[in-house]
């Protein structure tokens, strides 16, 4: 959708969802980037409902967005913030595609900048303070969240929100559904390996953001304004948080990072003594089971994996995100190879 009808078609739905027929726009939505799924805006209200008079930011959604991913990312972030961790809260949550052509969250814009942008030498210890921060609070608080908006959405007609796939169970289910569904043949194998040599659960699941990095931690000189980006969340061990960041820090590839070429360079020469320092300190505060790290660090690697392989058979419907058309798929499914001895099939990027 052209920026400017989606202007026009969300001070409609605002106008409109806010019964506030003169809403207008104090600062029209202006495009921010986004992830690799989404598409970020931020935005200006004059005129509506106290809640919406900051600033504010539209998380706008693919058309082939489970709605139940819309809905859960919005609990997960007003649970988090209830518990006094710093993110943004979710105002609204919208699964309807009619408004948008697909669902989108309006949610408070925060001040700063990312923390990869702040300082090389302050970010382990930043990131592994945010982490451990996260990892205290309580995840039976988020839980009970998610049934309450459950129970809700489906009385009043609305998906549910299938609460069980933040469950790590539930979780692999969901992944080994995606693998059957879209006949993704070169996972099934190391799927199956996964589901065989699940671990116990811990004694004490935590609050996994399983997207812990630092461009989702947002910074303003030495304070932490928040923590973005909720999608991925699970209540699970916390080394399957750990070995998600590990993956990212240590293979995501770098150029695909929106940062200038200068700090591109220092964080090549940097890298690997950055993800040491990280895993040593974190372990230092909190321990982890080797053998969990290892198999949670396999499951992060699936995860993208499958979201590569979908995305792949999909490409002739345009084109690939950068991610998927990277090298980055063939680097995890080599790193999945070496900690379980399968080797994961791709389709070739075109």
């Amino acid at each position: 959708m052209p920026d400017g009808d989606l202007e026009r078609r969300l001070l409609e739905y605002l106008r409109s969802r806010l019964g506030q027929p003169a809403l207008e726009y104090s600062e029209p939505p202006t495009s921010v980037g986004g992830g690799f799924d989404t598409r970020i805006f931020a935005f200006r209200l004059g005129g509506g409902p106290p809640a919406f008079a900051g600033p504010l930011i539209l998380r706008l959604f693919g058309p082939l967005d489970h709605p139940a991913r819309i809905l859960r990312e919005a609990v997960t972030q007003n649970a988090v913030a209830d518990l006094g961790y710093p993110t943004a809260r979710s105002l609204l949550a919208v699964t309807d595609l009619a408004p948008l052509g697909g669902g989108f969250l309006v949610m408070e814009r925060l001040s700063g900048k990312p923390l990869m942008e702040s300082g090389m030498l302050r970010m382990p210890q930043v990131l592994l303070d945010m982490q451990l921060q996260l990892h205290a609070l309580d995840a039976n608080v988020l839980l009970r969240a998610l049934e309450r908006e459950d129970l809700a959405s489906m009385a009043a007609g609305g998906p549910a929100l299938e609460r069980e796939t933040m469950m790590l169970g539930g979780y692999l289910a969901q992944l080994e559904r995606r693998i059957a569904r879209g006949g993704l043949d070169g996972l099934r194998a190391a799927m199956a390996w996964l589901v065989e040599h699940r671990p116990p659960e811990p004694a004490r699941p935590v609050i996994c953001h399983g997207d812990f990095h630092p461009g989702n931690i947002l910074v303003s000189g030495t304070v932490v304004t928040g923590v973005l980006d909720w999608p991925n969340t699970l209540v699970a061990d916390a080394a399957y948080d750990v070995a998600s960041t590990l993956t990212i820090l240590g293979r995501v590839p770098l150029e695909l990072l929106a940062v200038s070429e200068a700090i591109r360079w220092l964080i090549r020469g940097l890298r690997p003594v950055m993800v040491r320092r990280y895993l040593t300190s974190y372990r230092r505060r909190r321990p982890l089971d080797p053998r969990a790290l290892a198999y949670y660090e396999a499951l992060s690697c699936m995860r993208q994996l499958v979201r590569t392989y979908e995305n792949r058979r999909r490409a002739g419907a345009g084109p690939l995100n950068p991610l998927d058309a990277s090298s980055f798929g063939e680097v995890l499914a080599a790193r999945f190879s070496r900690l379980t001895g399968l080797s994961p099939g791709l389709p070739a990027a075109i």
